[in-house]
C-alpha cells in the first residue's frame, strides 16, 4: 500500500477545507487536501451564495451577526473576483410580525449592522418585483458569492504554496497508536486501490460528515443534519438580495446570482447527510410562502432545484433545527484522547475564512509553528481554475477572444470547446470517476435552461474526440451527469419544463438506451 506523508492532513474540500490549505500554505507549512468526491460537493456547493451582512441573526445570535458583518467587508475587500456587491433588502408584508419589525433597525444596530429605512415607494422602485402589500422595509450589505469560484480559487493559491490535493479519496479508517491518529487509510475511488497518508496532525473539516469521521477515530460528536432546498429560477428577479423581514423562518431569501435567482431555504431534520435531497413538496411550499413578498414567484419559471445540509453541533437542551446555532466549532479531540485530531464544522459560507483561521491557529500550536495567519490583509488572487464559474464570462469571452475554429458546446451559457479544455487541464489529471460531472462543477455546463439536455451530448462528444473517454466510459459518466440533473430537475416539472424533460427522455432513452445503463454508483449529494 503507498504511503504518502504531510505535516497536516486536511479532510474535506470544501470552503473550509479549501480556505485552511490555502491559510497553512501561506504560513509555510506542508498540508495535503483530500476529499471524497471533488470540490464543494457539500453543503459548500448546496446553498444560497449569500454573503450574510449579519442582519439575518441580529434577532437570534448577536456574536454570529457580527461575525458575518466583519467577514462579509474583508471578503468584498480582499476577494472582489467571488463578490457580486448587490446591497440587500429585508421586506416586510401585510401579516407579519410588527414587534419583530419595530425592534429591528434597534437590534442591527446593537449588533453594529449596518441598516438603513427604507420609504416603501422607493423600495419599490429600487425592486419593482417587491408586493404591493410591503408595510416596512430596510436597506442592508448583503452581497451574492460564488462559492464554487471562492472555494477553487482558495486551492489555486494553496497549490501554488507548495500545497497537495487529492480528489475522490474516501476515508475508509484511521490506524490509531498511543492516542494519536498514526495513519489514515483511504481508497482511491477511480483506480479502486487503498492508499495511506501519515500526517503529524489530522483536521476534519468534512462538514455534514464530521460526526461520522470523528466516530473513526473513537471521539463523538453529536450532529444534527439540516436538509434545506433552493429553486432556481430562469431569468434573474431583483438586483439585490431580498429577505423576508421577520424571524428565520423557510422560503425567505431571494438572491441574485449572475443572470438567475435562488429562493429558498427550508430546514427538514434528515436521518444521514447521504439523504439530502430536494423535494416536491418543499419546492412547492417555498413558492406558496415566498410570492407573498415577491407575487412573479408564483409564475416564473424554475430551472431546477438543489439542496445542501447543514451540519449543526448540538448542545443540551436544544431540539429543533431552528433552534441550534449556525455558529462553528472548533473540537480540539485531545479531550478525546486523540492529541493530533482536530474537527472545524458548522458555521457558514460567509464566515469559512475566520473558521479556516482559527483552525489553522490551533494546527500551528499543536505543530509549535508561530507564524501568523495572513488571509485577513492578503487578497485572494483570481485564478484560472474558478473563473469559469462566473455567470456571462462565457458570450464575453465568445465575442471578443474567439479563436476562428473554436465551436460552442454548451449553447446556454456559451461555453466553448477552448473552454472545456482550458478545465480540464486545470484538473491535474484528477478526473475521478466522471470527468463531466467534474467540468459542470467548474463551469456553466448543465445550468442554463436546457440543464443539460443537449450540452451533455456535446461534451461528451468532445470528450471522445480528445480521447479522455473511450469505449462505454463516456455513456457511463453521461449517466451520471444526467442522473444529478434529473435530481434537480424533477421538483420543478411542469409547464415549459416538463415539456422540455420530455424531450430530452427521446433523446437519451429514445436514442441512447441511457435508461438500461446499470444505476450502480453513488455519486454523492447535489451539486
Amino acid at each position: 500500500m503507498e504511503i504518502m506523508e504531510t505535516r497536516v492532513l486536511i479532510l474535506g474540500g470544501g470552503a473550509t477545507g479549501t480556505g485552511l490549505a490555502r491559510d497553512l500554505a501561506l504560513r509555510g507549512v506542508d498540508c495535503l487536501l483530500a476529499e471524497r468526491r471533488d470540490i464543494n460537493a457539500g453543503a459548500s456547493g448546496g446553498n444560497h451564495g449569500l454573503l450574510h451582512s449579519g442582519a439575518r441573526y441580529v434577532a437570534s445570535d448577536a456574536a454570529a451577526a457580527i461575525e458575518c458583518r466583519e467577514e462579509g467587508e474583508l471578503l468584498k475587500r480582499l476577494a472582489p473576483q467571488c463578490i457580486e456587491d448587490t446591497g440587500g433588502l429585508f421586506v416586510a408584508v401585510q401579516g407579519d410580525d410588527e414587534n419583530y419589525i419595530a425592534n429591528f433597525e434597534s437590534m442591527c444596530a446593537a449588533s453594529t449592522v449596518p441598516t438603513r429605512p427604507l420609504d416603501l415607494a422607493e423600495a419599490r422602485h429600487l425592486e419593482p418585483a417587491l408586493s404591493d402589500r410591503l408595510i416596512a422595509a430596510y436597506a442592508t450589505e448583503d452581497a451574492s458569492v460564488d462559492p464554487f469560484m471562492l472555494s477553487l480559487d482558495n486551492l489555486a493559491q494553496a497549490v501554488d504554496k507548495g500545497a497537495r490535493y487529492l480528489r475522490n479519496a474516501k476515508l475508509v479508517g484511521f490506524e490509531m497508536d498511543g492516542g494519536r491518529i498514526a495513519r489514515s487509510v483511504f481508497l482511491n475511488q477511480t483506480a479502486g486501490e487503498r492508499f495511506a497518508i501519515e500526517a503529524e496532525i489530522v483536521v476534519n473539516a468534512t462538514g455534514a460528515w464530521a460526526g461520522m469521521v470523528a466516530a473513526l477515530a473513537g471521539a463523538h460528536i453529536d450532529i444534527l443534519y439540516s436538509s434545506g432546498s433552493l429553486l432556481v429560477t430562469q431569468d434573474r428577479l431583483t438586483t439585490r438580495v431580498v429577505n423576508r423581514l421577520r424571524k428565520a423562518a423557510d422560503s425567505d431569501i431571494l438572491v441574485p446570482g449572475g443572470t438567475v435567482s435562488v429562493l429558498g431555504t427550508t430546514s427538514v431534520t434528515i436521518d444521514s447527510p447521504d439523504l439530502c435531497r430536494p423535494t416536491v413538496a418543499e419546492a412547492d411550499a417555498i413558492i406558496d410562502d415566498a410570492r407573498a413578498m415577491i407575487p412573479v414567484l408564483e409564475t416564473t419559471r424554475y430551472i431546477r432545484a438543489y439542496a445542501g445540509v447543514r451540519p449543526l453541533v448540538m448542545v443540551a437542551g436544544v431540539g429543533d433545527a431552528r433552534s441550534v446555532s449556525r455558529n462553528f466549532s472548533l473540537i480540539d479531540h485531545e479531550k478525546d484522547d486523540v492529541d493530533n485530531f482536530v474537527t472545524i464544522t458548522g458555521g457558514k459560507l460567509t464566515t469559512y475564512r475566520l473558521m479556516a483561521e482559527r483552525t489553522g491557529d490551533l494546527v500551528c500550536a499543536k505543530l509549535g509553528v508561530d507564524a501568523p495567519c495572513t488571509t485577513r490583509i492578503e487578497p485572494l488572487p483570481a485564478s484560472t481554475r474558478g473563473e469559469w464559474t462566473e455567470p456571462g464570462l462565457g458570450p464575453r469571452r465568445w465575442i471578443g477572444e474567439r479563436d476562428g475554429d473554436d465551436i460552442i458546446l454548451c449553447e446556454c451559457e456559451m461555453v466553448s470547446r477552448k473552454a472545456v479544455n482550458q478545465i480540464i487541464d486545470g484538473m491535474d489529471g484528477q478526473y475521478g470517476s466522471s470527468l463531466l460531472n467534474g467540468i459542470g462543477l467548474r463551469s456553466r455546463v448543465g445550468k442554463g435552461p436546457c440543464q443539460g439536455g443537449f450540452c451533455g451530448l456535446r461534451v461528451t462528444g468532445h470528450l471522445y474526440d480528445e480521447g479522455y473517454v473511450s469505449g462505454l466510459r463516456g455513456v457511463h459518466e453521461m449517466h451520471a451527469f444526467t442522473r444529478r440533473r434529473w435530481r434537480g430537475l424533477r421538483p420543478v416539472l411542469w409547464g415549459l419544463p416538463l415539456v422540455q424533460a420530455d424531450l430530452q427522455e427521446a433523446l437519451y432513452c429514445g436514442a441512447l438506451d441511457l435508461e438500461l445503463e446499470a444505476d450502480a454508483r453513488d455519486d454523492g449529494g447535489d451539486l
